[in-house]
């Protein structure tokens, strides 16, 4: 059964390993966790509800603490303390587009906001029930989760808007094809909560983000239905489909989605390489994305990263050789990890894998084979459990991500991880590291963690965490780069999103944002803090 106040699956734990664990209180000090509420604690908080009757709407207590939070350190401190208000009246999981349409007249009629809800992995706040007097409905795609049809000579799937990641790619597995957008929270993130929020996957290099697999689809809004056809490419004014992806549950709710496929790969590997400093290493990832080298994956941790990866691994006899191996040929404290992806056809993997090889001994660098590969592969989803671990033992961490051309990388890195050492409190004590993992000719987005001890109370630690986020925030924003890459604007980004769009740009999302929902009864005060 899945967790009511954290990530994923009650039955699966990444536990801190102790090395790790000796890590962190190395660099942090020891933790004091604090005090977990009971579920039994926060049925007792919540209010009767305040809809009117309907056959497809649930408002007892459960259903509705379980749809009121996401993933942000925010919703985890909230679900974790039980302090989760305010909670959506009532949820209703639709089966079919006509039941949406009907819930959506429903609460316009009643004057209900709707909050469309996937997988309920937002880490920027996109599905928080605002506190306002009017009733919140929180509306459920979980049961429309099913491949509904393939196109296999134009090689596009329909699919409910409702369908998690392991379900998409085992559905289009059984008739020979995949998807390949691969987010960190796939294994519980939604088809239309990655088109909602214009999302990025690990393997991007080779399938593309959500933008280039979209083609078409469904979406009920309170002006009626907008049917987005499958045409290859079009000059007849702007994109229907751009104006869509991103849009976060303003304009409507999407019930459909037709996807791009691709057919299964006949190899597939994952390697690690490491670069004797941070400098080579950005210059290195650099030429291979502007070479428009085929891989699949590429991406680099600097120097603090690698370490606490490989102190955290847990694989203590794996990391000592390979440590010392390292030494010997010259990459010592300052190296830096690169992980890449061979994808395709034998033939094409062999040349591309060569191609990558030449270019890292020609940077210094050092390539290490598969086996952390693996290691990597076999652990690529299960990240977000880490976060129990690390609060089992009084720890906080968070993520921010953004992008930049890469004139700008190395100084906007540098200047994140310091805007949040300065604003941390408790004596400078937060361990922060970042690595780049969507690479273009262009540019790269920058992918930041910080990890810190849990303060006294929860609302200091909201605090701090508060204060770290907005100084990390404005960096971003002075240094010209976008609030987000790959999670959405949703309420916590939106006070930045001005910076990115201008007031201009503000202006004509808003006159979208009013079109399609003339009352503002979808999800206000998501994507545009008006």
């Amino acid at each position: 059964m899945r967790r009511w106040n954290g990530w994923g699956d009650e039955a699966n734990e990444y536990p801190l390993k102790a090395s790790g664990l000796a890590f962190l209180q190395q660099r942090l000090g020891k933790a004091t966790p604090l005090p977990d509420a009971s579920l039994a604690s926060v049925i007792a908080s919540v209010p009767a509800s305040r809809l009117v009757e309907h056959a497809l709407v649930q408002t007892n207590a459960e259903i509705r603490i379980r749809h009121s939070r996401g993933q942000s350190l925010p919703d985890w401190l909230a679900m974790r303390s039980g302090k989760m208000a305010p909670f959506p009246d009532g949820v209703a999981e639709p089966e079919t587009s006509a039941q949406v349409r009907e819930l959506l007249d429903w609460a316009l009629s009643h004057d209900v906001v709707v909050i469309p809800y996937g997988g309920g992995t937002s880490v920027a706040g996109h599905i928080n029930p605002p506190a306002l007097n009017a009733p919140v409905l929180t509306l459920s795609l979980a049961k429309m989760n099913t491949l509904i049809d393939i196109d296999p000579v134009s090689q596009i799937a329909t699919f409910g808007a409702g369908t998690a990641g392991p379900a998409l790619e085992q559905q289009l597995r059984e008739k020979g094809y995949l998807l390949g957008h691969f987010p960190q929270s796939w294994e519980l993130s939604t088809v239309g909560g990655w088109i909602a929020s214009r999302s990025s996957g690990q393997q991007s290099m080779r399938y593309g983000r959500i933008e280039q697999m979209f083609a078409g689809g469904r979406l009920e809004s309170p002006r009626g239905t907008l049917v987005i056809p499958t045409i290859p490419a079009s000059s007849a004014g702007p994109d229907l489909r751009e104006m869509v992806m991103g849009s976060e549950g303003r304009f409507g709710v999407l019930t459909e989605v037709k996807v791009r496929v691709t057919p299964l790969p006949e190899k597939e590997e994952f390697h690690v390489a490491f670069a004797p400093d941070w400098d080579s290493a950005v210059t290195l990832v650099r030429s291979m994305a502007q070479a428009k080298l085929p891989l699949s994956m590429l991406r680099v941790s600097n120097a603090e990263e690698t370490r606490s990866h490989l102190k955290l691994a847990g694989h203590e006899n794996l990391v000592g050789w390979l440590e010392k191996y390292l030494s010997l040929r010259g990459n010592g404290d300052g190296k830096c990890m690169i992980t890449f992806g061979i994808t395709g056809q034998a033939r094409a993997c062999a040349h591309n894998l060569a191609e990558a090889k030449r270019r890292i001994r020609a940077a210094g660098g050092i390539h290490v084979g598969t086996l952390l590969g693996k290691k990597w592969e076999e652990s690529r989803f299960r990240s977000p459990y880490l976060r129990h671990g690390l609060w089992e033992h009084g720890y906080a961490v968070d993520t921010l991500e953004t992008c930049v051309d890469w004139t700008r990388v190395p100084e906007t890195v540098a200047r994140i991880e310091q805007s949040i050492r300065d604003n941390c409190g408790d004596e400078g004590k937060v361990h922060v590291f970042t690595h780049l993992s969507h690479l273009y000719p262009q540019g790269s987005s920058i992918y930041t963690t910080y990890v810190f001890r849990c303060s006294a109370t929860y609302e200091e630690t909201q605090a701090r965490w508060a204060q770290m986020k907005k100084a990390a925030s404005d960096t971003i924003a002075a240094m010209g780069g976008t609030i987000s890459h790959q999670h959405g604007v949703g309420r916590d980004h939106a006070p930045w999103l001005k910076h990115e769009k201008t007031e201009q740009g503000i202006a004509v999302l808003d006159t979208l944002v009013r079109h399609f929902d003339p009352t503002q009864q979808m999800n206000p005060g998501c994507l545009l803090d008006k």
